[in-house]
């Protein structure tokens, strides 16, 4: 894949994912500035269509990134980015409220990646075998879920979830932070979905795990982020201090406060 159709690719999947429709070639030289003609655009995207990459669901239609055009992405373009100081203090902030509730902190962390992520999120320790789940409504409400069919089936595949990911949590490395597409997932019956998971380690040494699920066309840069630093959150010594009267999280890690 040359430059100029790795442009075109990253500029199709930013498109479907703020709005879930077919993007057309006209889209993409209007919108993203891409510096070439349309006959050009046009023919890339044919050629990627062909490759395997985008997908045409319907002739009059623009075209949608395969499995295997997100693999491609992820692998080969996207860029690993942190979360900014803005987001921290305001993940910090919301978690700070949370707690204040005395919430057990494994419904904090969902509550708190399920609002900021829009996606599914799940949590819970190994050896309890006690896992817990936030942002089934976000996740159906996808325009992915309109067919009551595969609304059905994700119900029926997340009333066993917790079985799903005692394996799952097995199969993962120290701190290993994955990302399944589609027909990669390891969950059996949402295909239609990928899933951002990661292993993390408690002070105590207990093992737990992390994920987000969402539809194929979610913000993997932004829900990875997402997942590392509140893996950094559960594996520190968490400490409360009052800065000019206002309350943040302070860890042990370095530029985490």
């Amino acid at each position: 894949m040359n430059t100029r159709q790795q442009k075109i690719l990253t500029s199709l999947i930013e498109e479907y994912t703020n709005t879930a429709i077919p993007v057309s070639s006209e889209i993409l030289v209007k919108k993203y500035q891409i510096k070439a003609s349309s006959a050009t655009i046009r023919n890339d995207m044919t050629k990627l269509e062909k490759d395997g990459f985008l997908y045409q669901p319907h002739i009059s239609a623009g075209r949608i990134p395969t499995d295997e055009g997100y693999r491609y992405f992820v692998e080969e373009i996207m860029k690993d980015r942190e979360l900014s100081v803005n987001e921290q203090k305001k993940l910090q902030t919301e978690l700070l409220k949370l707690k204040a509730k005395n919430t057990r902190l494994e419904r904090t962390v969902v509550k708190l990646l399920s609002g900021f992520s829009g996606a599914l999120a799940i949590t819970g320790a190994n050896k309890k075998e006690e896992f817990f789940e936030s942002g089934i409504k976000s996740l159906i409400n996808q325009p992915e879920f309109k067919n009551i069919d595969d609304v059905c089936k994700l119900a029926e595949v997340l009333d066993v979830v917790d079985e799903k990911f005692e394996s799952i949590a097995k199969d993962l490395k120290e701190n290993e932070t994955k990302i399944y597409i589609g027909n990669e997932n390891p969950i059996k019956g949402i295909s239609n979905c990928s899933m951002v998971v990661s292993s993390y380690r408690l002070k105590g040494g207990e093992k737990g795990v992390l994920a987000l699920i969402g539809p194929k066309r979610m913000k993997y840069a932004k829900n990875k982020s997402l997942i590392e630093y509140m893996k950094k959150i559960l594996s520190s010594s968490a400490v409360l201090i009052i800065v000019a009267g206002n309350l943040y999280l302070a860890t042990a890690l370095a530029g985490s406060r």
